[in-house]
Protein backbone atom coordinates (compact mmCIF):
# COMPACT_ATOMS: atom_id res chain seq x y z
CA UNK A 1 0.00 0.00 0.00
CA UNK A 2 1.67 3.29 -0.85
CA UNK A 3 0.76 6.60 0.95
CA UNK A 4 -0.12 9.55 -1.13
CA UNK A 5 2.38 12.24 -0.90
CA UNK A 6 0.89 15.89 0.46
CA UNK A 7 1.91 19.01 1.11
CA UNK A 8 2.85 19.02 4.43
CA UNK A 9 5.00 15.82 2.98
CA UNK A 10 6.35 18.52 0.38
CA UNK A 11 6.98 21.42 3.02
CA UNK A 12 8.68 19.17 5.29
CA UNK A 13 11.32 17.84 2.57
CA UNK A 14 12.20 21.92 1.47
CA UNK A 15 12.40 22.68 5.21
CA UNK A 16 14.72 19.92 5.88
CA UNK A 17 16.62 20.41 2.71
CA UNK A 18 16.97 24.31 3.23
CA UNK A 19 17.87 23.57 7.55
CA UNK A 20 20.63 21.59 6.34
CA UNK A 21 22.17 24.20 3.64
CA UNK A 22 21.45 26.91 6.15
CA UNK A 23 23.26 25.05 8.87
CA UNK A 24 26.49 23.88 6.97
CA UNK A 25 26.72 27.88 5.99
CA UNK A 26 26.22 29.14 9.77
CA UNK A 27 29.06 26.56 10.17
CA UNK A 28 31.33 27.58 7.42
CA UNK A 29 30.71 30.80 8.20
CA UNK A 30 31.30 31.07 12.02
CA UNK A 31 35.11 28.87 10.98
CA UNK A 32 36.01 31.83 9.10
CA UNK A 33 35.34 34.27 11.26
CA UNK A 34 36.66 32.20 13.89
CA UNK A 35 40.06 31.13 12.49
CA UNK A 36 40.83 34.18 10.00
CA UNK A 37 42.80 36.98 12.04
CA UNK A 38 42.72 39.52 9.09
CA UNK A 39 44.78 42.01 10.66
CA UNK A 40 47.82 43.64 9.17
CA UNK A 41 47.96 46.81 11.74
CA UNK A 42 46.18 47.55 14.91
CA UNK A 43 45.45 51.35 13.38
CA UNK A 44 45.23 51.31 9.72
CA UNK A 45 44.97 55.29 9.96
CA UNK A 46 48.02 55.41 11.53
CA UNK A 47 49.84 53.53 9.17
CA UNK A 48 48.69 55.21 6.14
CA UNK A 49 50.07 58.40 7.39
CA UNK A 50 53.69 57.19 7.06
CA UNK A 51 52.91 54.66 4.10
CA UNK A 52 54.22 57.14 1.25
CA UNK A 53 57.41 58.00 3.26
CA UNK A 54 58.45 54.34 4.27
CA UNK A 55 57.57 52.85 1.03
CA UNK A 56 60.15 55.27 -0.92
CA UNK A 57 62.82 54.92 1.91
CA UNK A 58 62.47 50.93 1.56
CA UNK A 59 62.59 51.47 -2.09
CA UNK A 60 65.61 53.46 -2.06
CA UNK A 61 67.64 50.81 -0.85
CA UNK A 62 67.42 48.53 -4.23
CA UNK A 63 66.98 45.36 -2.25
CA UNK A 64 65.79 42.44 -4.41
CA UNK A 65 64.19 39.72 -1.71
CA UNK A 66 63.90 35.94 -2.59
CA UNK A 67 62.87 33.33 0.04
CA UNK A 68 62.42 29.80 -0.55
CA UNK A 69 61.61 27.16 1.28
CA UNK A 70 62.79 23.49 0.84
CA UNK A 71 61.44 20.95 3.14
CA UNK A 72 62.44 22.38 6.44
CA UNK A 73 65.23 24.87 5.41
CA UNK A 74 63.66 28.34 4.97
CA UNK A 75 66.42 30.50 2.92
CA UNK A 76 66.23 34.39 2.36
CA UNK A 77 68.35 35.80 0.08
CA UNK A 78 69.13 40.27 0.22
CA UNK A 79 71.03 41.46 -2.62
CA UNK A 80 71.53 45.22 -3.43
CA UNK A 81 71.79 46.99 -6.75
CA UNK A 82 75.29 45.60 -7.53
CA UNK A 83 74.41 41.84 -6.49
CA UNK A 84 76.39 42.16 -3.62
CA UNK A 85 74.88 39.92 -0.35
CA UNK A 86 73.35 42.35 2.48
CA UNK A 87 73.02 41.14 5.93
CA UNK A 88 70.55 43.32 7.62
CA UNK A 89 69.28 43.43 11.21
CA UNK A 90 66.40 41.35 12.04
CA UNK A 91 63.61 43.29 13.88
CA UNK A 92 61.32 40.72 13.68
CA UNK A 93 60.25 37.83 11.69
CA UNK A 94 56.78 35.54 11.46
CA UNK A 95 56.36 32.59 9.24
CA UNK A 96 53.08 31.40 9.62
CA UNK A 97 49.79 30.35 7.69
CA UNK A 98 48.04 33.26 5.89
CA UNK A 99 44.24 32.28 7.55
CA UNK A 100 45.03 31.69 10.92
CA UNK A 101 48.25 32.20 13.44
CA UNK A 102 47.81 28.91 15.53
CA UNK A 103 51.23 27.97 13.41
CA UNK A 104 53.04 31.08 13.60
CA UNK A 105 56.35 30.76 14.39
CA UNK A 106 60.26 33.56 14.84
CA UNK A 107 62.49 31.65 12.68
CA UNK A 108 65.95 31.79 14.01
CA UNK A 109 67.99 32.91 11.18
CA UNK A 110 71.68 32.66 11.13
CA UNK A 111 73.62 34.67 8.53
CA UNK A 112 75.85 32.15 6.45
CA UNK A 113 77.69 34.95 4.09
CA UNK A 114 75.24 34.88 1.39
CA UNK A 115 71.49 34.20 3.01
CA UNK A 116 69.89 34.47 6.21
CA UNK A 117 68.94 30.44 6.79
CA UNK A 118 66.33 28.82 9.36
CA UNK A 119 65.13 25.48 10.39
CA UNK A 120 61.37 25.74 9.99
CA UNK A 121 58.65 23.37 10.71
CA UNK A 122 56.54 23.37 7.07
CA UNK A 123 54.03 21.10 6.27
CA UNK A 124 52.32 20.86 2.86
CA UNK A 125 50.45 24.50 1.67
CA UNK A 126 51.04 28.17 1.20
CA UNK A 127 52.93 30.17 3.77
CA UNK A 128 53.67 33.31 4.46
CA UNK A 129 57.18 34.99 5.79
CA UNK A 130 56.57 38.62 6.99
CA UNK A 131 60.16 39.97 8.07
CA UNK A 132 60.68 43.60 9.32
CA UNK A 133 64.16 44.52 9.15
CA UNK A 134 67.05 47.42 9.47
CA UNK A 135 69.45 48.65 6.99
CA UNK A 136 72.86 49.77 8.08
CA UNK A 137 71.58 53.31 7.76
CA UNK A 138 69.23 52.55 9.76
CA UNK A 139 66.16 52.45 6.98
CA UNK A 140 63.18 50.08 8.62
CA UNK A 141 62.26 47.48 5.71
CA UNK A 142 59.41 45.50 5.96
CA UNK A 143 57.77 42.64 3.45
CA UNK A 144 55.58 39.93 3.44
CA UNK A 145 56.53 36.68 0.85
CA UNK A 146 54.41 34.00 0.06
CA UNK A 147 56.05 30.50 -0.04
CA UNK A 148 54.95 27.36 -0.73
CA UNK A 149 55.56 23.99 1.06
CA UNK A 150 55.27 20.74 -1.31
Amino acid sequence: MTREFTGWHMLALMVGAFGIIIAVNLTLAYQAVATFPGLETRNSYVASQTFDADRAAQDALHWDVTATLIDTRLTVVIRDENGAPVAPTIIGATFGRATHTGQDSTPAFIWDGEALTAPVAASQGYWNLRLHLEAADGTQFRRRIQLHAK
